[in-house]
């Protein structure tokens, strides 16, 4: 028994051009499948000749009748939850970044996630991983930056005097 397909807006010849256009591959094979039960081939066999189950080309029918073409492309994902923080907010925990921590109010001399993650809990009440503070960060165009260490042996005039001296190439 074939698959009763509803929508007759496009023809068998014309899926399969509109399939050859297309650069979405899936969506391509999803054409070709409902241009093959277009011309009276078995759900069966139109799913085995496309790379499907049969159930699996019953289900993209159900969505070619629905939606049209459309319904034959994958739908946008939007993995993980959404962004918890409004841009409002974001803006002020980048000038928290921006202005560093103060030692009396904070306890800091500079900041960790872990202290973002804090300070963000109780200024808007927000819980946030403290892996999410860094995605927060890195989108925020912030790097984590640190000093170059120094030897506590090392005489900084005597290097001066060392680097005056060297030649300039």
């Amino acid at each position: 028994m074939t698959v009763a397909i509803t929508r007759l807006e496009h023809r068998a010849t014309e899926l399969r051009s509109l399939a050859a256009q297309t650069q979405d591959a899936k969506a391509a094979r999803r054409m070709l499948a409902i241009a093959l039960v277009l011309e009276d081939w078995s759900r069966e066999d139109a799913a085995e000749a496309c790379a499907m189950d049969r159930q699996t080309l019953r289900d993209w029918v159900h969505r070619y009748n629905e939606l049209g073409l459309e319904g034959l492309f994958d739908r946008p994902r939007h993995n993980g939850p959404r962004p918890r923080l409004s841009a409002e907010q974001q803006a002020r925990v980048a000038d928290w970044v921006e202005q560093g921590p103060d030692l009396e109010r904070d306890g800091l001399v500079r900041w960790r996630c872990v202290d973002l993650q804090l300070r963000i809990a109780q200024e808007f009440a927000i819980q946030l991983h403290e892996r999410t503070v860094g995605k927060l960060l890195r989108k925020l165009s912030f790097r984590r930056l640190s000093v170059r260490p120094q030897h506590p042996q090392s005489k900084p005039e005597e290097q001066a005097v060392f680097s005056a001296a060297s030649p300039i190439l």
